[in-house]
């Protein structure tokens, strides 16, 4: 079936500049150290700002308290030190935030104590932290084939679920979340991914089932970081999180799936397999 002109015209610029991101995250994830810790922290603090412009739209943010704590943990996360230096890191933030808050308030007589203290810590939470363990799982024995599959079966799962609901959506998935998205699409990216991982396990020779896990949790809490995104944007009024991809929004609409899929990757090798 022709794809429409101005579908057609659409695709193109976002097809050019999802392969350029796809390139260039594939080169620095290869080349590992600070190749792929210096992509991971420019991708995570231009996400953690998009973050922070969303909520800037309903109450204030302490953004440059959220961005040097996110630089400060993805360098230290860099530079292999102990998770104590930060973990210690979150509640100081907090602190400073409450801190600049009571000045506020007696200074002006307004405060917004509890969402800028909850919104700060939230955007390290959801997006520094998720950004640190794949810093961290990079330097692992297995890391590149782990942090390698987290990321190309989350890419299969996007691009399937996007063809398959395309073609073939009929049922609404969680239709006042995403309006576009369906079961049969959402199957399609569970498809997609889990193949994308048998695949891998076989080009590569290794067991399958860890790899198969890693397809199931892209396939499954992946869409789910998606859905996720979407009701941030709902109850902040944008369409996106922000411009600077080409036909798909923000650097945080492009990397949402990931934050989720990586939190669960990383518990499942780093902490329960351990």
């Amino acid at each position: 079936m022709a794809v429409p002109s101005s579908r057609a015209g659409d695709l193109f610029p976002r097809a050019l500049s999802g392969f350029a991101v796809v390139l260039i995250v594939s080169a620095a994830l290869y080349l590992g150290a600070w190749w792929w810790a210096g992509v991971a922290l420019c991708i995570a603090l231009v996400s953690l700002w998009e973050f922070y412009g969303m909520l800037e739209r309903e109450f204030h943010v302490s953004r440059g308290i959220g961005i040097l704590v996110g630089i400060v943990t993805l360098v230290f996360t860099g530079l292999s030190s102990p998770l104590e230096y930060s973990v210690v890191i979150l509640p100081a933030a907090v602190l400073l935030v409450l801190a600049i808050e009571v000045l506020r308030r007696q200074l002006v007589g307004t405060s917004n104590a509890i969402r800028n203290a909850g919104g700060t810590l939230a955007g390290i939470l959801y997006i520094v932290y998720p950004w640190s363990f794949l810093i961290e799982m990079r330097t692992r024995e297995w890391g590149l084939l782990l942090t390698g599959a987290l990321l190309l079966c989350t890419w299969s799962c996007d691009v399937m679920a996007y063809l398959v609901g395309n073609r073939w959506g009929r049922l609404l998935l969680c239709e006042k979340v995403s309006p576009k998205k369906s079961w049969e699409g959402a199957l399609g990216g569970l498809c997609g991914s889990l193949f994308t991982a048998g695949l891998l396990a076989y080009l590569s020779g290794v067991p399958p089932l860890p790899l198969l896990f890693i397809g199931l949790i892209c396939g499954l809490v992946g869409q789910l970081g998606d859905l996720a995104e979407s009701v941030l944007k709902r109850e902040t009024g944008v369409k996106d999180s922000g411009s600077i991809i080409p036909g798909h929004g923000g650097m945080l609409d492009r990397f949402d799936s990931i934050l989720f899929s990586a939190s669960c990757v990383y518990m499942l090798f780093e902490v329960i397999w351990n």
